[in-house]
């Protein structure tokens, strides 16, 4: 029987941290400086998607998804990350409560957008944290603003992306309104192709089983130990499941007077 390369592939792929969730030719990343962008509409009439993930886990540092949160299913994390949390607690143990949060469950929001800088002509996806959601959520519950992915009077979003200006300082986002409605392509005849290249969104990251995720939490907690010393090693926390909800806002810094509303955020 001949090796399945594409497999390997995705082994090799998996080890060097890509992956579907690190497709650069799909996702878009802020530059430095001022970016325009506007969010497209998508058939289900939410360009707003919520996705669930578990950080800090070595070779993925892209994330992976959290079947329970996402999909209903069993996660080990949420319940090795439960147990080493109240294990903290009853113990007073600063470290186990540190190992427990890096592996909360954190939400991601994800929006199909389209750069105005002319630099393409095929929807992305851009990624951002809660309080940039709930921003947007404020902006299209808004009667002054609505729909903003109307395709005909819908509205652009300034992003200002900044470097960090010291040694240990985050990067910094803000977010800001057009007040002017504008068509999605002033060539209208051009939207129904363009929206055709609207990426779906789930399917740019990839799913584990709740018994993949068993083998890759083993493989995390083990370092060389034997696959039975694994198991032994993760089994005392996975018998007493809780889940635990953990919100890390990103960092946020109201900025402006009245009227356009606009953020800095932390990316942190």
């Amino acid at each position: 029987m001949s090796i399945n390369m594409e497999l390997m592939k995705e082994k090799l792929s998996t080890l060097r941290g890509e992956g579907e969730n690190n497709r650069s030719d799909v996702f878009w990343r802020p530059p430095e400086g001022e970016s325009v962008i506007r969010i497209v509409p998508t058939e289900d009439g939410d360009p707003f998607k919520e996705v669930y993930f578990h950080y800090n886990v070595p070779n993925y540092k892209g994330g992976i998804q959290c079947p329970k949160r996402n999909f209903g299913d069993r996660c080990p994390i949420c319940d090795f990350a439960s147990s080493v949390w109240r294990d903290g607690v009853d113990k007073n143990d600063e470290d186990s409560k540190k190992l427990a949060k890096s592996l909360f469950v954190r939400a991601r929001f994800f929006s199909p957008v389209l750069s105005r800088d002319g630099s393409g002509e095929s929807v992305k996806v851009y990624g951002y944290g809660k309080k940039a959601y709930e921003l947007l959520l404020g902006y299209v519950l808004d009667p002054e603003y609505g729909d903003i992915t109307d395709i005909e009077e819908g509205t652009d979003i300034a992003v200002t992306y900044t470097k960090p200006t010291r040694p240990g300082a985050y990067p910094q986002t803000s977010m800001k309104m057009r007040r002017t409605t504008s068509p999605l392509l002033e060539d209208r005849e051009m939207i129904p192709a363009l929206l055709d290249t609207v990426p779906d969104i789930m399917s740019l990251f990839k799913r584990h089983s709740s018994e993949e995720i068993d083998q890759i939490l083993d493989e995390y907690m083990s370092g060389d130990e034997s696959a039975e010393q694994r198991s032994s090693e993760t089994h005392k926390y996975k018998n007493e499941a809780n889940s635990v909800d953990a919100a890390f806002d990103e960092l946020l810094v109201p900025q402006g007077g009245t009227g356009n509303r606009c953020l800095i955020f932390y990316n942190n």
